[in-house]
């Protein structure tokens, strides 16, 4: 792969670059399959990615034919890699298998280690004998939506496909690694004046909050909405706020700290909460919440907005979706999607039907809808809130940031990148975005 690295840094054509042999293994971040028991009897906050996340070799898989092989530059630490790494809420080895059962080409998934990692930037390698639409030599970024082509059922919208996947999270040759194998359809530009890390930092993410937010699958905001943002400086949140701020809306932020609150009106965001300094106790005890608690926050909402919000962008779950179902204004619209504090939510039905509200879930995205949300990033539209890059090596250490909630906006984790800072292709157009803007997370993580 250095071989891959010097071409790569010194602008090699094209051709050059599809001259140059593919290794037979690369260094990669992968959790393994005989060490799934390793944290039983151990709540979750106490199981460390730091243990199970290794680094080293593993050998390069066949290319399918609607494939690419990609040189990572940088990837990001994303809530699955978590999950994966503590073995939450199940080993994903199940997904592989199962995928593994569907063809000759998803039998290569099946494996004894599990290549982690659902975001990317690097550059094409190869590209497999049905790939039309890119060569090597080509700047990419990887959205994370793995989807057969093949079953109508990924026609309409591909997200809803009945053997729809998360690359990196129920597949196998995920971003963290130097090297990861992507279907084309992957694919996106990697922005130009942006470094490979800051570029890494978006797909996942952004797509979701585009999706959630903007998308006609989603909320389909409108100018002037009132936005609640759960974990406003976090990685949804972070662009959740941009997109709504962009649309004409209003966000409402909920932050855990003053220096949250701080950050977030330095990006723009007038109407921020500090829910540890407010003390919001939503739930009495493990089994019964407390709607006295809701109407405080919703007090707190019309004291900063002057009314009930149109969208709640909800994705905490457990501990907060009783009091999202509350906020949302008469006819408003809950958008729900992951659940890092626990999938088994319970709110008050009452004021959902009574009050003519709707829940809608989403999942990532689509194709369309995450190479529109990567073109914002593209015309500088959208920044990436990159706090913190580790290298390779110290990937366990990143994941145990975010498994701890420990870090704002996104991690970055540079891979065959041998430094930050590299990957600029316009430094004119990043000078015009806004060097500060930029950079506004990454300051104050510092």
């Amino acid at each position: 792969m250095q071989e891959f690295l010097s071409a790569i840094r010194s602008d090699a054509s094209s051709e050059e670059i599809a001259a140059i042999p593919i290794p037979e293994v690369y260094r990669a971040a992968h959790v393994r399959r005989d060490e799934v028991g390793m944290f039983d009897g151990l709540e979750s906050a106490e199981k460390d990615p730091r243990k199970s996340l290794h680094v080293g070799d593993v050998a390069v898989p066949e290319l399918a034919p609607d494939e690419a092989y990609v040189a990572v530059m940088a990837s990001a630490i994303n809530f699955n890699t978590v999950w994966t790494s503590i073995f939450e809420p199940l080993p994903t080895f199940g997904f592989l298998d199962r995928l593994g059962k569907e063809s000759r080409w998803g039998a290569r998934h099946a494996l004894d280690y599990h290549v982690v990692g659902s975001d990317a930037a690097g550059v094409v390698l190869r590209t497999g004998s049905a790939v039309r639409n890119w060569k090597p030599g080509d700047k990419v970024t990887v959205h994370c939506n793995y989807v057969d082509d093949q079953s109508p059922s990924a026609h309409d919208d591909s997200i809803l496909a009945d053997n729809q996947r998360i690359w990196g999270f129920e597949t196998n040759f995920g971003g963290l690694a130097d090297l990861a194998v992507v279907k084309a359809n992957q694919l996106m530009p990697k922005p130009r004046h942006l470094t490979w890390e800051e570029a890494a930092a978006n797909a996942l993410c952004n797509s979701t909050s585009y999706r959630m937010l903007v998308s006609k699958n989603g909320a389909q905001m409108q100018q002037g909405d009132k936005v609640l943002v759960w974990g406003a400086s976090g990685g949804l949140g972070a662009y959740a706020v941009q997109y709504v701020l962009n649309g004409g809306g209003t966000p409402v932020g909920v932050v855990s700290s003053p220096e949250k609150v701080e950050l977030l009106h330095e990006f723009g965001v007038d109407a921020v909460i500090d829910r540890k300094s407010a003390g919001y106790r939503f739930w009495k005890d493990e089994h019964t919440q407390d709607e006295s608690e809701w109407r405080r926050l919703g007090k707190d909402i019309r004291s900063l907005v002057g009314e009930d919000v149109d969208i709640v962008f909800e994705h905490p779950g457990r501990q907060t979706m009783g009091a999202s179902v509350f906020a949302a204004k008469r006819g408003g619209i809950i958008m729900t999607c992951a659940a890092t504090s626990g999938y088994m939510i319970e709110y008050d039905n009452r004021h959902l039907w009574m009050k003519l509200k709707t829940i809608k879930g989403s999942h990532f995205a689509n194709y369309r809808e995450a190479w529109d949300a990567n073109q914002l990033v593209c015309e500088g539209k959208i920044l990436p809130p990159l706090s913190a890059v580790y290298t390779l090596e110290h990937v366990g250490d990143a994941a145990y940031q975010v498994h701890r909630n420990l870090h704002e906006g996104k991690i970055g984790v540079l891979c065959l990148a041998p430094e930050e800072g590299l990957g600029i292709d316009d430094p004119e157009f990043r000078a015009e975005v806004g060097e500060d803007r930029i950079t506004l997370f990454r300051r104050h993580g510092a």
